[in-house]
């Protein structure tokens, strides 16, 4: 059976983001090497792959060449901000969009490179899941949104059932935040707070 994962922010071939996100390697033919070597470990050629922006710098050749040493046949594309040479290339990927809603299983999923504070059906739990931050933008403990980028998990991609973990705490840790929240208004018992409630 395929599995489903979500990464993102390789920035394959970036010198400047091993400083700027004091990533652990002395160049970037070793973060390359890191990064592309544990997605073939985890994601088969058979699963599917979403990759949240910022794929790689470099020339068309580049792209290619990076895009050839993922086995993951099928790789949908959400747009980064570091995707100017890669964008002409959406070919190589089995879908290109600047933000897309997907279901896997009954599980509403936005998806998208930039953090969001609301997002389509967020009130009916659908999770939004996004890059860009590096793992540097704090965590809202009862919103169902995270990063997925590789700072922010070993430089692996993450896997569908390891975010639905965390989202299953979060998703609790926010019904009891309603619940605390309700009865709080409750006991203050005016008009106005009773139009919240």
């Amino acid at each position: 059976m395929a599995d489903t994962w979500f990464t993102s922010d390789f920035h394959l071939g970036h010198f400047n983001i091993i400083r700027y996100c004091n990533r652990p390697f002395t160049d970037t033919q070793e973060m390359d090497e890191v990064i592309v070597d544990r997605l073939n470990a985890s994601v088969k050629p058979n699963d599917t792959l979403y990759f949240l922006g910022d794929f790689c710098l470099g020339k068309h050749d580049n792209v290619a060449a990076y895009r050839n040493r993922l086995s993951c046949q099928t790789i949908h594309f959400i747009d980064g901000n570091h995707d100017k040479t890669t964008r002409q290339l959406q070919h190589l990927f089995s879908s290109w969009s600047s933000l897309s809603e997907i279901s896997i299983g009954k599980q509403g999923i936005v998806l998208c490179h930039y953090a969001m504070k609301v997002w389509p059906n967020h009130s009916r739990g659908a999770w939004q899941l996004y890059g860009h931050s590096h793992g540097n933008l704090p965590d809202d403990p009862i919103s169902l949104s995270m990063d997925v980028g590789v700072d922010s998990h070993d430089f692996r991609p993450w896997h569908f059932d390891e975010i639905q973990t965390v989202m299953k705490v979060k998703a609790e840790a926010k019904a009891a935040h309603m619940e605390k929240r309700n009865a709080a208004l409750k006991s203050a018992d005016t008009p106005e707070i009773r139009e919240l409630i």
